[in-house]
């Protein structure tokens, strides 16, 4: 995908966002997307896909890393996010944006002023720069992986222990397309990525 291509994919996402953001303006809806990764570190290369994060109000308990709620997969049907090659993250609004993964990301859109054409535009001309959050320091990383990793080994138990026995957990996390193995699956995965860069991030302090 060429760099303009993936700027044209964040701004109908952004767009997109405006069309269906009022169905979602509850307090547990989207309040943000940002976009990161490769089409901001490395602008003019081609990419695979885009990559964008999407803020919601869920509680932190529901929205653990790398997990993708039915609900918010519902949200990305809406958002035609399945229909082109876009990695989505999710995030709730109670932690910050950054992460080990989410580094120094871009504001498209959000529920306050729309989307954001002068960041897409800066983007668009490679001088995106100056529109980016900046990176947490070492310590605020540290703690702030500590308790995303806390949450996700609480999640994760949580599905290993209804993953069998709970039809109820079974029904309702089948449908879109997907089954139960893929919230295990995502449930292990973001455990262990968070594992990793906990255990990264003290091996550098």
């Amino acid at each position: 995908m060429h760099h303009n291509t993936a700027v044209r994919r964040l701004r109908t996402i952004a767009a997109d966002c405006d069309r269906v953001g009022s169905l979602f303006d509850g307090e547990d809806g989207l309040y943000a997307v940002y976009a990161f990764g490769p089409v901001l570190d490395q602008p003019g290369q081609e990419l695979e896909a885009v990559s964008i994060l999407l803020v919601l109000g869920l509680p932190a308990a529901e929205l653990p890393w790398g997990v993708e709620p039915p609900g918010c997969t519902s949200l990305a049907h809406l958002l035609r996010l399945d229909k082109a090659p876009v990695l989505r993250r999710w995030r709730p609004a109670e932690w910050p944006v950054a992460n080990h993964e989410i580094r120094r990301p871009l504001l498209i859109w959000s529920r306050q002023d729309g989307v954001q054409s002068a960041a897409l535009d800066a983007l668009a001309d490679q001088r995106a720069e100056p529109f980016r959050l900046s990176d947490p320091d070492g310590d605020v990383l540290a703690e702030q992986l500590a308790r995303e990793l806390e949450t996700s080994t609480a999640h994760l138990r949580a599905v290993r222990d209804r993953y069998w026995d709970d039809v109820d957990w079974r029904r309702s996390h089948r449908g879109d397309g997907r089954y139960p193995e893929e919230h295990l699956w995502q449930a292990v995965d973001g455990y262990l990525d968070l594992l990793d860069a906990s255990a990264s991030i003290h091996s550098q302090m």
